[in-house]
């Protein structure tokens, strides 16, 4: 039951602690979870961000993390999601990318958790201070991308538009492998998909000019990101072609931002 408990926002600091508290003191799972619930609503409002900051709350939420239960460890990440809009609490939160990661990656498929995962790892990767925490975790999302439903398709792209945003982590994307990445750019795909996979692609483009060097192509193989979208690739090109006639301007625009590169 996700009903907010009434003024959440007029919490003070006293039953921020006591809330704090009770998540360390207790093995009751429903209990945990409403917790983290109220926790959660109440880091909506940035004045509780930093008082559960400086009550170390970020720590006890992050140990729960830890915990074998799926819908405690998404309240966990759902409060850490709503915490990470400010930087001071990022700093503190970024020790635990690599952990929400491999949850992202153990999740069952499109779960409530996996996109919990992916969306605080959308929030963390806003910036480019923490993307090489991120490295190891690309064939993971490429392969979510593939074969995900559509709201894990867009919270996953959400990640890969901020990594791929990174001069940085252009190679580490081209390399992978994702088989059937052609297949997100057609006419009769989702537009929220489509648009923010050209905008992936375009970001990719403009990235591999600044670090274009002879023997390139060597480093990539057939199924990489890389000869799908930027070996002169046929298929693609007429994928481009199509999407010039497409309705939406903002689509248009993407096709001829990675035409003009």
């Amino acid at each position: 039951d996700n009903s907010t408990p009434v003024s959440t926002h007029a919490m003070d600091a006293d039953a921020l602690q006591k809330l704090i508290h009770l998540l360390q003191v207790t093995d009751d799972p429903l209990i945990q979870e409403q917790a983290l619930i109220t926790l959660s609503n109440s880091a909506a409002f940035s004045v509780n961000q930093d008082i559960i900051r400086n009550l170390d709350g970020l720590s006890v939420i992050g140990g729960m993390l830890s915990d074998c239960i799926p819908k405690v460890k998404e309240k966990a990440l759902n409060a850490l999601n709503n915490l990470s809009m400010n930087i001071k609490n990022q700093e503190e939160i970024q020790v635990y990318i690599t952990q929400v990661c491999g949850s992202v990656e153990s999740a069952p498929l499109n779960s409530d958790l996996q996109v919990a995962g992916l969306r605080l790892l959308t929030n963390m990767s806003v910036t480019s201070d923490y993307h090489h925490k991120m490295i190891n975790s690309i064939p993971c999302f490429l392969h979510l991308l593939s074969e995900g439903t559509e709201r894990t398709q867009i919270q996953v792209l959400k990640v890969l538009v901020n990594l791929s945003a990174n001069p940085a982590m252009t190679r580490h994307l081209l390399r992978a492998q994702v088989p059937s990445l052609l297949l997100l750019f057609d006419t009769s795909i989702n537009r929220d998909i489509l648009l923010r996979a050209l905008v992936f692609a375009a970001n990719l483009k403009k990235n591999m000019k600044i670090e274009d060097s002879a023997g390139i192509q060597d480093q990539y193989s057939e199924d990489s990101v890389f000869f799908t979208l930027c070996r002169g690739s046929t298929p693609f090109a007429q994928k481009l072609a199509s999407l010039l006639h497409h309705p939406d301007t903002e689509v248009k625009e993407q096709v001829v931002r990675i035409l003009t590169q």
